[in-house]
């Protein structure tokens, strides 16, 4: 083979592999759906047909039917709860968390965390429905349950495998003094959830995670300095979505904070009463930085799954 030849043989092998490589980082490229409830209250029917706003909406079987349809559609689902799973109506007060933590295991949540309402019943309750009818991870990074009923039945975080993908998860409650009674949260520790959640989140971003989320239950934000998801997402530096609870706002649309490292970080939260299912569309390629592609609050009611 003369040298021209060879010199045109190796620029067409060149150009070949470069565009296989390129359609690989195409074909590579890797969507997670993200699903998430929080503050359900105990609200296991659809709201009763009494001529209100909410009449019909929400009940667990609408829920059960939308999560089901979508993973149907979608590949890698990770469906998580930002916490006030108990207390609210009269299943609560009859059976003490037993149905809401069978229906969140039929619909296979894959965590949660604890609301303030989570403790109603005491922890040794809320330990016993987990354990026995829920057994999905409860991740807590800012209390400390040493001590408590509570103990070695919780994780500071978790990953999660998606495909390729590396999930990390970690959670955050409220100040409960002065807002449970002490006796029903017994020796229980709050840490500053700030510290705890950056403390978590960068040891998942050590791991190797491509998405990091922090469940929390602070409430979204307030007038004075009470510590809340838009503190958290100011003063982050590897947490890329927080999925909030606690103050029962409905977002139309995801809020963004520029973080300590001047990356983007996302706070999403979807009302109370299972009147709506959170979804969140990521897309990873190979090469680009995760992108969200998509959100929706979705009204859950019957005649969406129809």
């Amino acid at each position: 083979m003369n040298r021209r030849k060879f010199i045109l043989s190796s620029s067409l092998a060149a150009g070949a592999t470069l565009l296989q490589t390129e359609g690989y980082a195409f074909e590579q490229s890797t969507r997670l759906t993200i699903l998430h409830t929080n503050d359900v209250h105990s609200r296991l029917d659809a709201f009763p047909m009494d001529g209100s706003q909410n009449a019909g909406r929400g009940g667990v079987a609408a829920r059960a039917r939308l999560i089901q349809k979508i993973r149907a559609e979608v590949e890698h689902v990770l469906l998580l709860d930002a916490g006030d799973i108990f207390q609210g109506t009269p299943y609560f007060n009859i059976f003490k968390g037993e149905p809401e933590m069978k229906a969140m295991q039929m619909m296979g949540y894959d965590a949660g965390i604890m609301g303030n309402h989570d403790f109603d019943a005491g922890m040794e309750n809320f330990v016993r429905q987990l354990s026995t009818h829920g057994k999905f991870p409860i991740i807590m990074s800012n209390y400390g349950f040493e001590g408590t009923p509570m103990e070695n039945k919780y994780v500071p975080y978790k990953i999660f495998n998606r495909g390729k993908l590396k999930i990390g998860v970690t959670g955050v409650g409220i100040e409960l003094e002065g807002l449970v009674p002490a006796a029903l949260y017994g020796n229980t520790i709050n840490r500053d959830p700030i510290t705890a959640a950056n403390l978590a989140a960068y040891d998942l971003k050590k791991k190797g995670c491509d998405l990091i989320i922090c469940i929390s239950h602070l409430g979204d934000r307030y007038m004075d300095n009470k510590v809340s998801d838009e503190t958290l997402a100011k003063e982050t530096e590897n947490i890329d979505l927080i999925i909030g609870g606690h103050t029962h706002r409905f977002f139309e649309q995801p809020r963004e904070y520029t973080n300590k490292s001047g990356k983007k970080t996302i706070v999403n939260q979807v009302g109370w009463g299972g009147l709506r299912l959170g979804r969140l569309d990521y897309e990873f390629s190979r090469g680009e930085t995760k992108k969200l592609e998509k959100n929706q609050s979705i009204l859950v009611e019957k005649n969406i799954v129809e």
